[in-house]
Formats: C-alpha cells, structure tokens, sequence
C-alpha cells in the first residue's frame, strides 16, 4: 500500500485501486459457489478505475468485449483468510450416527447446519487486506466489508 490519499478521479490503470469494498454475502456467495459447485465465480470491478472500488458477485465468462480496460477478477479465496474447508454432503453422510440416515431429511438438516456454520466462519474471515491479481500486476488493496459478520444472507 502507499501512503498516498485514493483520489475519486477515474482512471484506466488498476494500480490506483487502493480499497477494494465488498458485501460479506457477495464473498461468502462466490467462495460458496466455487467450492460447492466448480463455477468460476468471482467478485468484479469494472473500469475506469479509481483509489475506492466495489467488487461484485460474477460468474466469470459471461462478459462481451470492452473498448477500453478488462474488468478485473478477484478470486473470492483471495479475500477469506483462513478459507475453510467447504463442507459436503458426502461427508456428513459419513458423520452420521446411523447409515440408514443417509439421504434422508435428517442427512439435509444435519448437512444444512454445517452449512450455515461453515458461512458463518467465512463471514468472520474476510480479511482486511488483500493482494489481488490485475492485468498491470499483483497490487495490495485494503478490503472494507459491507454487512458485518451478524448479517445473514442466505
């Protein structure tokens, strides 16, 4: 980071970026849907760029083309230190107390609840710096969260 004070002007070069804003439900969304799922989902900031930018929930490649500078992707892995190893359903089946529980509304309720714990934990892990990836190189960005940890999103 610099020590330079993020001015509001707009400008084509990702290196000015120095906070990057995101909601606690956009980041836990994307790291779920790339764990749970395997989409290429990630947080985006479209250009111009400036020293404050919002990320937003992006499934990556559904974009067009651009007349000046590319979006930038931001792995959500990137933003949650440390990531929590995503729960699936396989094991919790294998939790279960009673083999004959599996893919009953017991095995869905038991699965549900580490699901909702696991997001709880991502919520309380979103970091408060990053280093994000951008065409002009690796840069260092300072993460606000909107929607603390308490809020629920699900």
């Amino acid at each position: 980071m610099t020590d330079r004070q993020p001015d509001d002007s707009a400008a084509p070069d990702p290196t000015v970026i120095e906070y990057l804003v995101v909601t606690v439900g956009d980041v836990v969304a994307a790291l779920e849907a790339t764990l749970g799922t395997g989409r290429d989902t990630v947080l985006r900031i479209t250009p111009p760029f400036s020293g404050r930018m919002r990320a937003r929930l992006h499934v990556a490649g559904g974009e067009g083309t651009y007349d000046s500078s590319e979006p930038i992707h931001i792995d959500p892995q990137a933003l949650v230190e440390p990531v929590p190893s995503y729960p699936t359903a396989a094991e919790t089946a294998a939790e279960l107390d009673n083999p004959e529980d599996i893919n009953t509304e017991r095995h869905e309720a038991a699965h549900s609840e580490r699901l909702t714990a696991w997001r709880e934990t991502v919520r309380r892990s979103i970091a408060d710096e990053a280093t994000i990836e951008t065409p002009a190189g690796s840069i260092s960005v300072t993460v606000q969260s909107l929607g603390g940890p308490e809020t629920d999103t699900d």
